[in-house]
């Protein structure tokens, strides 16, 4: 009989391979050979030079397909000589496994793909497994699991429900599952006046006080209490900026950056006409434009309890003696656009160690996950 795959093992091959956004690094190529030798069907979807794969075990189109989606691209490493271990050796010792995306994720890619090859050579189900795997998570977004869904649409590829890997613990294996995201998007303001002498201020029309007035109502919204799953929307300003070096200069523009956010109470559309209502009513009460670009980065979403929320919170608890909260919190995620696909959820390791020097997963955990993931697969095609 065939050995189980090793997760631990497949992490440090992974974390091996220097796969920095937008880099492969040999990390798809790595998957795409274990995957191809346990029978699932795989395609490279790359699209504007980002790296994605496609794999699929089992009938296309199949009524029954569970997937898992995650990300093999890495953050960069920051300063290469504060790091206390080789970034890209995959070193085991303290029982924990050491390098860059060692948490962030490719330990839940290692996990999934362990897990699903294992399922389907001892107990090949009735339906299809499959894993959408992109090297654009950590980018720019577009090219990554987008691409990977707009593939699956024309090709008639599908999945009935999916997992995404992402580390979703605070602090301790299988505390926590995500059964949703908060919205995100960034608001980019530019206030014009007119520049003149700080001398003769009448001769001029000063765009910083309308931008503080501005900011100032914005900041001072309460935009909600919170919902039934979610804790309330916020507004987060970011930067100010003016570049003038000259005291006895009114300036022409000035710029702020604020980022929302946002919870089912709200969509992208809703807040952006709220954001430019009040910049109406500011540009109305000064005579100072006050111009928004504003991008929208994901919308909030939930799974409710139910089928597949039960399924993994009943698998975590059986494999981490843990029962899980279910949260919404955190920042965004591939699952923003899986949502639209499937239902979603996302399960993974403890994320404390994620994007800093020295990052490291825990070597059981990562078994336990692997685990969960089994679990899960036995669970959803009994």
């Amino acid at each position: 009989m065939t050995e189980p795959v090793c997760p631990v093992a497949l992490t440090a091959a992974l974390i091996r391979c220097p796969s920095i956004t937008p880099e492969e690094g040999g990390a798809l190529v790595l998957l795409e050979g274990l995957l191809s030798q346990a029978g699932f069907t795989c395609t490279r979807v790359d699209r504007n030079g980002t790296p994605n794969l496609f794999a699929r075990w089992g009938a296309k189109g199949h009524p029954r397909s569970f997937g898992f989606n995650g990300h093999t691209d890495v953050v960069p490493l920051g300063n290469p000589d504060d790091w206390t271990r080789e970034p890209f050796g995959g070193a085991q010792d303290e029982g924990r496994i050491w390098g860059r995306g060692a948490c962030d994720m490719k330990s839940g890619v290692a996990a999934f793909a362990a897990a699903a090859v294992d399922f389907v050579r001892h107990t090949p189900p009735e339906g299809a497994v499959i894993l959408a795997i992109t090297g654009d998570e950590e980018g720019p977004g577009r090219d990554g699991t987008r691409a990977l869904l707009d593939w699956m649409a024309a090709e008639g590829e599908a999945m009935s429900a999916c997992i995404v890997g992402e580390p979703t613990c605070p602090e301790r294996m299988g505390e926590m599952i995500k059964i949703g995201r908060r919205g995100s998007m960034t608001a980019h303001v530019t206030a014009r006046g007119v520049q003149g002498h700080s001398a003769y201020p009448h001769r001029a029309n000063n765009p910083l006080p309308a931008l503080v007035a501005y900011l100032d109502r914005l900041a001072r919204h309460e935009l909600d209490q919170g919902s039934e799953h979610f804790d309330p929307s916020t507004l987060a300003l970011t930067t100010i900026d003016v570049g003038n070096p000259a005291s006895n200069v009114i300036p022409a523009e000035a710029r702020a950056t604020l980022n929302i956010r946002f919870n089912d109470l709200h969509s992208g559309a809703s807040l952006s006409d709220w954001l430019r209502e009040e910049a109406a009513r500011v540009s109305a009460e000064s005579g100072v434009d006050l111009a928004l670009k504003i991008s929208i980065s994901g919308e909030s979403f939930l799974t409710p309890p139910g089928p597949l929320v039960d399924l993994m919170a009943e698998a975590v608890a059986a494999e981490c003696g843990v029962t899980p909260v279910l949260s919404t919190s955190g920042g965004t995620s591939d699952a923003r656009f899986v949502k639209d696909h499937c239902p979603v959820v996302e399960f993974g390791l403890v994320g404390r160690s994620m994007h800093q020097v020295d990052e490291y997963a825990e070597i059981a955990d990562i078994h336990a996950l692997k685990a969960v993931y089994l679990r899960v697969l036995r669970g959803y095609f009994a």
